[in-house]
């Protein structure tokens, strides 16, 4: 198998059929955020972007190193920069050196401006005898220097993502897209699980809205009683009533988005409507009292 290192650049270069594979970013704490794969077919070779709309990546780990080790550890960027191969025997004597890890270099083609700055570019492969990688995993944790948003994409450059039979994967990013990573942006209620399956919306977040969870959709008074659930907030709820997410993602109304309708979090009933009678219910416990509710959602 050793003496196959070059098959995995062949198979970056070879494109037909499709299967698809999605990747993630979860919040870790601490201002870490991991890179996690899943799908139906085995992936050969990840080329993928990351990049963060505020501060700069400062570190890489959690990754595997190496060949038949359940992992992605040959990276094609560094390979040749830092590994050496056995003429004779093909063998690697030693993956542990220092500099070989997956992020490419800033003056590679097509890749970001690596640690230091708001993106990187990585590349990790997997060869193996037995110890194939899982169909699901992690593949890496970077480090954010703030709280920021992280973003993945496919870097076609550099090859995109590949499965074993050497064809090219779809990749959904849904859940690798503006994804909220430490600080104040953080999601504090009761129902993180919910908060990211609808998109991770900011008017949920108390340090945005402390008001939301008791049925200010919108984050501002109204009128000289200040009142901060009234008719602009019933507005938005009637537009997403008794809808399901997929409905309602990404409409608004008056540039609020309907989702911040949704006061308590959860969907409701068999048709899982983000916005229903819940809902109503709080707004209505609300409903124009002078400055008020507390600004005091969890």
């Amino acid at each position: 198998m050793k003496k196959i290192i070059l098959a995995l650049v062949v198979v970056i270069l070879t494109t037909p059929a499709w299967a698809s594979v999605a990747i993630t970013v979860k919040d870790l704490g601490e201002g870490k955020a991991a890179i996690d794969y899943s799908g139906t077919e085995l992936v050969r070779a990840f080329a993928l972007d990351i990049t963060v709309d505020a501060g700069t990546i400062d570190a890489i780990s959690d990754f595997a190193v190496g060949d038949d080790n359940n992992g992605y550890g040959v990276f094609p960027a560094n390979f040749s920069r830092h590994i050496t191969v056995d003429a004779t025997t093909g063998e690697v004597s030693d993956w542990a050196v220092a500099g070989y890890t997956p992020v490419a270099a800033a003056d590679d083609p097509g890749a970001l401006g690596g640690l230091g700055t708001n993106g990187i570019t990585i590349e990790m492969g997997s060869l193996y005898d037995t110890k194939a990688p899982a169909l699901e995993g992690r593949l890496c944790v970077i480090t954010c220097s703030e709280a920021c948003k992280v973003t993945v994409t496919t870097n076609a450059t550099r090859g995109n993502v590949v499965l074993e039979d050497a064809s090219e994967a779809t990749v959904d990013l849904a859940g690798a897209t503006d994804v909220q990573i430490g600080g104040v942006g953080n999601y504090t209620g009761p129902q993180p699980d919910e908060w990211q399956a609808v998109g991770n919306p900011d008017c949920w977040i108390a340090s945005i809205n402390a008001r939301q969870c008791k049925g200010d959709a919108d984050g501002l008074s109204q009128g000289k009683q200040k009142y901060w659930v009234s008719t602009s907030d019933l507005d938005i709820l009637i537009g997403a009533w008794n809808k399901s997410f997929a409905e309602i993602d990404g409409q608004t109304i008056g540039g609020v988005p309907l989702i911040c309708a949704d006061f308590d979090h959860m969907p409701q009933g068999k048709q899982k409507y983000r916005v229903s009678t819940n809902d109503l219910d709080i707004l209505i416990a609300n409903w124009q009292a002078a400055d008020s509710p507390a600004a005091d959602c969890p």
